[in-house]
């Protein structure tokens, strides 16, 4: 054979391979939907970055697949509260970006409206970290919605309880309007009434106003000492705690997770009483390996949802390995690479997962955030701190 005719021979070689190693190349793209501005704008930054955590942990550790396929994160903006907004962002992350599965979104009725407009007709994954309204629960979304979060309708009870066990027995309930706040304040008065506690009055309100004064006046006038405020430490309920504090009205003040964002020190400054709840997984067998990679990567690993966040990406990036980049039998891969039974996988095993998934075994995910265990509606258990603001930082109640 000629030189020239090798020659001849290898180039052809080499530029049929070329498709095949740029599909190798190729970056799968997850998508990320949250309120990067708005009323949990205060909470996003660790969210974010705990999301990023476990992209650079996979891409890190040989990224996807047998040729190491690296993993493209897609951040989206939906405002938290604009339902047409979180439609927008999941439109352009689904369809424009074609993103194999999406970490979010954040607030529950965004991540209502984004699975709605586009997710569900798409047949992509979503995973939240944050949205606990119980309408997820009970939202027609063909299996596509899960949660690394437990819902309102326990926190509803952790709240109540951490109330009566405080001596706080009669308060007002403010909430902000939306699939949220309402369900939230309807699992807590259910709750605190249950164990004795008197809810005298709760309103809902309207949120991104710049004066609440007069609904302020009219929950003081109810003689409750506590106001439980039910909203966004970005929104509403950061305004509405301090026109609280300015008018007197009120100096003791509860509340659950949305509220606790980095802003809650400087919104709660003069309070006399702070209890708030968020879920936590600080007892959670995956927690150490979690807050150690935190910790190395600046990211505080105690914020709030920054381990849920963790949770909601690699959960997803094991689905996809166990599954391939196709849309298609992403849910199911999810629910088998999270629940019982199987080898435990915990935070930042990505090789080990990897080698066992290659070899048709099944693996047990358990997380930073605790043990996801997802049940038929994607929901799953979970654990919740108790949280006040001593010396002007957020702080764990023990």
């Amino acid at each position: 054979m000629s030189f020239r005719l090798k020659t001849a021979l290898a180039l052809g070689a080499a530029l049929i391979a070329m498709p095949a190693l740029a599909q190798d190349a190729a970056a799968v793209k997850i998508g990320f939907i949250g309120g990067l501005t708005g009323p949990i704008e205060s909470l996003m930054p660790p969210i974010q970055k705990g999301a990023e955590l476990a992209v650079a942990q996979v891409n890190g550790a040989g990224g996807l697949f047998g040729e190491g396929a690296k993993v493209e994160m897609i951040v989206a903006d939906d405002g938290c509260v604009d339902a047409a907004r979180a439609a927008d962002a999941g439109d352009r992350v689904v369809n424009t970006q074609q993103a194999v599965g999406i970490v979010g979104a954040m607030c529950s009725g965004a991540t209502i409206a984004a699975a709605n407009a586009a997710a569900i007709p798409a047949g992509v994954v979503m995973v939240s970290p944050a949205s606990t309204s119980p309408a997820l629960t009970s939202l027609d979304d063909k299996g596509l919605v899960f949660r690394t979060v437990p819902s309102d309708a326990y926190q509803g009870e952790v709240l109540a309880k951490a109330l009566v066990d405080d001596g706080i027995t009669n308060v007002a309930v403010t909430y902000v309007n939306n699939d949220y706040g309402t369900a939230f304040a309807d699992a807590f008065g259910k709750a605190f009434e249950a164990a004795g506690g008197t809810v005298a009055v709760s309103q809902p309100h309207e949120d991104n106003r710049a004066d609440y004064r007069p609904e302020i006046g009219s929950l003081a006038s109810s003689g409750a000492e506590t106001l439980v405020v039910l909203a966004y430490v970005d929104g509403s309920g950061g305004t509405i705690m301090r026109q609280a504090l300015e008018t007197g009205d009120f100096n003791s003040f509860a509340g659950g997770d949305g509220m606790v964002g980095a802003s809650l020190a400087s919104v709660a400054e003069g309070a006399d009483k702070l209890i708030m709840t968020r879920p936590g997984g600080g007892t959670a067998a995956g927690y150490a390996p979690f807050e150690t990679a935190a910790k190395a990567d600046q990211l505080d690993p105690t914020a709030t949802y920054a381990a849920t966040s963790y949770d909601a990406a690699f959960a997803l990036l094991l689905a996809v390995e166990k599954n391939g980049s196709s849309r298609q039998g992403l849910a199911d891969a999810l629910k088998e690479v999270v629940n019982a039974p199987g080898e435990v996988i915990l935070p930042g095993e990505w090789e080990k997962a990897k080698k066992l998934l290659a070899a048709g075994t099944d693996i047990n995910y358990q997380g930073a955030s605790g043990d996801l265990e997802f049940d038929e509606n994607g929901d799953v258990p979970g654990t919740y701190d108790r949280v006040t603001v001593k010396d002007g930082q957020i702080v764990v109640l023990q």
